[in-house]
């Protein structure tokens, strides 16, 4: 299992990249999503520990730490709880449930050997199923790392992209 978030330390490195991150966003508490999203991206598990949502609010006044974890719970793409190297987002909108998501998603959970909102034994996936994140036109489609990949519609093109990230 990845690390607890409790466990997590908040490294001078860290504190530097964050606060590279809220300057590129003028340190403007409207853009907080995005800066979540950026500070996520710094940490291997993506996901925003305790300490570092802490850390974001001390440096941004008119954000509280409550604000933050609206946030967390309420995007998809933001997580308080660590996850795998490589999160693979599932879509299960409509339009990839017409494309036979469900085959998409019964071989990635066999060949993971996980099911969703858990991590592969050695940390490098994680299996979620978010809304539509607008690749219809390629549907059935995942997400990882912000890449979306589709046509996912073969045991043999599943295999390959998950190659990719082996």
């Amino acid at each position: 299992m990845i690390a607890d978030s409790t466990k997590f330390e908040l490294t001078d490195k860290l504190k530097e990249n964050i606060n590279s991150i809220l300057h590129a966003h003028d340190y403007d508490y409207t853009q907080i999503v995005g800066i979540l999203l950026d500070t996520q991206q710094e940490i291997p598990q993506h996901y925003i520990p305790k300490i570092v949502a802490y850390y974001i609010a001390e440096k941004l006044p008119k954000v509280q730490l409550s604000t933050i974890y609206d946030c967390i719970t309420f995007y998809d793409a933001l997580s308080d709880k660590p996850r795998g190297r490589y999160p693979i987002e599932v879509c299960d909108s409509i339009a990839c449930k017409v494309n036979n998501n469900e085959f998409l998603i019964d071989t990635l959970r066999r060949l993971l050997n996980i099911d969703f909102d858990t991590v592969t034994y050695d940390g490098k996936f994680t299996l979620e199923k978010v809304s539509c994140f607008g690749a219809c036109d390629v549907a059935p489609a995942v997400k990882i790392n912000g890449t979306v990949y589709g046509h996912l519609d073969s045991e043999e093109k599943i295999r390959d992209l998950l190659q990719k990230f082996i």
